[in-house]
């Protein structure tokens, strides 16, 4: 019952991202002033098998390298280095890359942290305000990555193909954030390679009430000051 409350708080963090909060798949419900994503979602929101199979247009995504690509996410409490996988998960890489080209993430923060399951963020300022939702991507969670500690994953809403901005980190073994037969996962198109003490540390900070969040989010602001490549593909 725990893990299933988690991953409809992690859609209904998504939903709100869409209206107006986060999305990504955690056990947080903010305040709905909109729809938002990542926290009502939930990572385990069922879909029939027709329905998986059905999958929508999506807008074509910038061509990326098919070899891995590094960034570093440089944050109010350390830095930590994501080595992106755009053969697995090509679209939802380009355009993560994309935003981390146009300085999107600067100025953003870790919004929803639960100790021993994720840290969420990249989609809220630090005024709590939502950057929007600038576009979708076809989910990618059958590419054969799993939620495993220390994979970085897209969060979204309840809606599959509705992943934009906002991304989490796995802090443990999160097997129920996969794809099955019966419903869609959490497309997972990274790992971190370096400073996964520094995304612990994030993932025990005190947290709470904050802004539009009721739960969940830090007390005291975990800041992304900027993410940057450190690898060109």
């Amino acid at each position: 019952m725990k893990q299933l409350a988690i991953l409809v708080g992690l859609l209904c963090l998504s939903a709100l991202h869409i209206a107006s909060a986060a999305d990504l798949p955690t056990p947080v419900t903010p305040p709905t002033a909109a729809a938002p994503p990542s926290a009502t979602g939930s990572p385990a929101a069922t879909t029939t098998p027709a329905a998986a199979a059905t999958t929508p247009a999506a807008t074509p995504a910038p061509t990326v390298s098919t070899g891995p690509v590094r960034v570093q996410v440089v944050t109010s409490l350390g830095n930590f280095t994501i080595e992106l996988l755009p053969e697995r998960s090509p679209l939802t890489v380009a355009q993560f890359l994309k935003y981390v080209d146009q300085g999107f993430y600067s100025g953003t923060l870790f919004h929803r942290v639960v100790a021993n399951f994720v840290i969420q963020g990249g989609g809220f300022d630090t005024n709590y305000k939502s950057k929007g939702t600038p576009g979708k991507v076809v989910n990618e969670s059958g590419n054969g990555l799993t939620n495993q500690r220390g994979t970085v994953g897209l969060a979204r809403p309840p809606d599959p193909h509705a992943g934009d901005v906002q991304f989490y980190i796995n802090l443990f073994d999160n097997a129920a954030l996969d794809p099955n037969q019966t419903r869609w996962g959490y497309a997972v198109f990274g790992k971190v390679v370096q400073g996964m003490d520094v995304v612990d540390r994030i993932g025990n900070v005190a947290t709470g009430s904050k802004g539009p969040f009721k739960e969940d989010s830090p007390l005291q602001q975990v800041v992304i000051e900027r993410i940057e490549r450190v690898t060109t593909p």
